[in-house]
């Protein structure tokens, strides 16, 4: 394989002046340009990405932590940052934490090795005192992304869970619905606590009472919707309608009542959360609060890149405000 050596040997130039005319660091005249070009063509030479790395001291890489999950959001996300670090010329480097902290201490080492540019974190599943990690290695340029621990020091984006918490118990109400229940994510979560938060505040407004029988919390997965459920039905009798706190849950819920002999929506309405692409592919379609997914991963990016080109102080917040779409899981009882 040719070195700058030998295309500088080839041109009968130095290599500083093979280096200047790739790397359009300093005016050399056009014919020695011309000279270097062609040997670099004859001898197929391709410059070390590593080396020139180095010596700019960036990579053109992020590396982005995040927890496995069945759950397709997450895989969502993560198409939003690859499209956009590809737009941009950088690379992604993909590391799953498995929510165990060996898993992640060895994952962050293996990124700083690789002198990535900048850390993307999206990891639900793992302590928050796993995240002192991080601390010690600053100042590299750092986003969490919608499920990290508020008080980190990194720059954030977030879902406005607690708007779309509301949002969707709103829905409920304006079709009718008085006997509203909630399932919700793991309350150590700050995404399942803003997001009960939400429904709170619309069942307060509205004047109705909250069946604490009603409550009940799973894991974000259709597994946790289905043990949800089945806590609230062993209670005995059911609401009309449930907000529930992701479409995954709200799957397995529908999966649970209709073993159970209950139909969606005639019998029980629900509201999801996510807006997952398989929520319009479920039956009924799910009712759902949108997160602009893409939109997440790739604001992710756009921050991290402003951080690094602008070497700016300080961290940013930005949350993403969520919407309802409406599809065929909510009966109007209005009517």
């Amino acid at each position: 394989m040719a070195t700058i050596k030998d295309v500088a040997k080839h041109a009968g130039v130095s290599t500083s002046t093979v280096s200047h005319v790739l790397n359009k660091t300093r005016f050399v005249s056009e014919d020695i340009s011309v000279r270097v070009i062609a040997a670099v063509e004859t001898l197929n030479y391709a410059p070390s990405a590593l080396a020139r790395s180095l010596k700019v001291n960036h990579t053109r890489t992020f590396g982005m932590l995040v927890t496995t999950s069945t759950n397709p959001f997450f895989g969502e996300v993560v198409k939003g940052v690859e499209r956009r670090c590809y737009e941009q010329g950088y690379n992604l480097i993909l590391c799953n934490t498995e929510g165990d902290l060996e898993r992640m201490r060895a994952n962050l080492d293996t990124l700083l090795q690789k002198r990535v540019d900048g850390l993307l974190l999206m990891c639900s599943e793992v302590d928050g005192q796993a995240f002192d990690l991080f601390a010690r290695h600053q100042p590299v340029p750092t986003v969490v992304m919608d499920w990290g621990p508020i008080d980190f020091p990194s720059d954030k984006i977030q879902d406005n869970s607690h708007h779309g918490g509301y949002l969707a118990t709103r829905h409920l109400i304006e079709q009718g619905h008085t006997a509203i229940g909630c399932l919700t994510g793991p309350l150590d979560k700050l995404t399942a606590q803003q997001r009960l938060s939400g429904y709170i505040q619309a069942m307060e407004e509205a004047g109705l009472g909250i069946n604490k029988q009603w409550i009940a919390s799973g894991n974000f997965e259709c597994e946790g919707g289905e043990i949800a459920f089945n806590e609230v039905y062993a209670h005995g009798k059911l609401p009309t309608a449930f907000f529930i706190c992701n479409d995954m849950m709200a799957m397995g819920v529908i999966n649970t009542a209709s073993k159970r002999g209950i139909k969606v929506p005639d019998d029980l309405s629900i509201v999801g959360y996510d807006d997952i692409k398989l929520a319009k592919y479920v039956t009924p379609s799910l009712t759902t609060i949108h997160q602009p997914k893409h939109r997440l991963g790739q604001q992710a990016v756009d921050v991290l890149l402003e951080k690094i080109n602008h070497q700016r102080e300080g961290h940013t917040v930005i949350q993403l405000e969520p919407t309802l779409v409406e599809r065929d899981s909510v009966k109007n009882l209005l009517s």
